[in-house]
């Protein structure tokens, strides 16, 4: 089993090296992904606007879609979408309509965590109300519940880190920049001192628990990034332990403007390493979006979520 990871590793080193060298130029000379969503503002259910298509398969890619195969590709503003477009709103505390008003539009077009909110048809993110039956399937297949208002959510059967595996260690892929090593060790520390985990970093990447990269396009693991804004980062459920970082955003060390925070970024990612979902609380380190020149440090919703799983 080792072997065969340390084989895949070795494999994922080769396509993120080609990756990161073809192409560079025609990622940065792209419009941004979602650039089309100011011609669509204002659309509501019954409209044939360019564009839509686009729309629905980013709402695909989020869970907020489930076309089957026979569903036609177009821009038909359907009831789906309106239903698709009302649950986002409701998910990120809007004006819920079931149609692009302009502060919807405002957050579709904000960059994010490329992680989805919705899986398999159930919604991970709290509405800011309390859900009963949400708790019920805590108790009955899953962590304890606490009686309070959360927001945090987790992953489908709740994946989680074994007892025997909590310390964690973690690597980068040789293509890693130094420079961008010591945010991402600051993130797992502040994780370590709110949670019963520890992490150490080791230089063989074959051999970590997590391995931090990053990438551009595609790059190997389903999931490509798509040029400047858009996604910027994603990670996966415990134990896959992969971390990417978008290779075609402006990263910092610091709040820089128009620069996204790698700190602030790798807590977020490392939340879902350890098995947290997205949060509708904007102030908590899993909501989805990702905001360029700003920081931001673990909340109690994100905290009460990690005692909750592993309760």
């Amino acid at each position: 089993m080792a072997s065969c990871k340390a084989f895949a590793l070795l494999l994922f080193t080769l396509i993120a090296l080609i990756s990161l060298i073809c192409d560079a130029d025609d990622y940065h000379k792209k419009s941004p992904p979602l650039e089309f969503l100011k011609h669509l503002q204002g659309c509501h259910k019954g409209d044939n606007t360019k564009g839509i298509d686009e729309l629905k398969n980013y709402l695909n890619h989020f869970g907020y879609l489930t076309y089957n195969q026979s569903h036609p590709n177009d821009d038909h503003y359907d009831d789906l979408l309106e239903s698709a477009i009302t649950t986002y709103q409701l998910n990120y505390h809007l004006n819920v309509s079931g149609f692009l008003d302009p502060q919807t539009v405002l957050k579709l077009m904000t960059p994010r965590c490329g992680v989805a909110d919705i899986v398999n048809g159930t919604t991970w993110m709290e509405s800011g109300k309390k859900s009963s039956s949400h708790h019920h399937h805590h108790r009955r297949h899953g962590p304890k519940s606490l009686r309070t208002v959360s927001h945090y959510s987790f992953f489908p059967n709740f994946p989680r880190w074994p007892a025997s595996k909590y310390h964690l260690t973690y690597s980068f892929l040789p293509i890693f920049p130094s420079w961008a090593v010591n945010p991402v060790a600051g993130a797992f520390a502040t994780w370590e001192a709110n949670t019963h985990f520890s992490f150490s970093f080791i230089q063989l990447y074959t051999a970590a628990d997590i391995v931090i990269s990053f990438h551009r396009g595609e790059h190997g693991d389903g999931q490509p990034f798509d040029g400047p804004g858009g996604t910027i980062a994603h990670a996966f459920a415990p134990q896959v332990g992969l971390f990417h970082y978008d290779a075609d955003e402006i990263w910092s060390i610091e709040a820089v403007a128009g620069a996204y925070h790698l700190e602030t970024t790798a807590l977020h990612e490392i939340g879902h390493l350890l098995g947290l979902g997205h949060s509708s609380v904007e102030s908590a380190i899993m909501y989805p979006l990702i905001y360029p020149g700003t920081t931001k440090g673990l909340h109690f919703d994100d905290i009460q979520g990690i005692r909750v799983l592993y309760s």
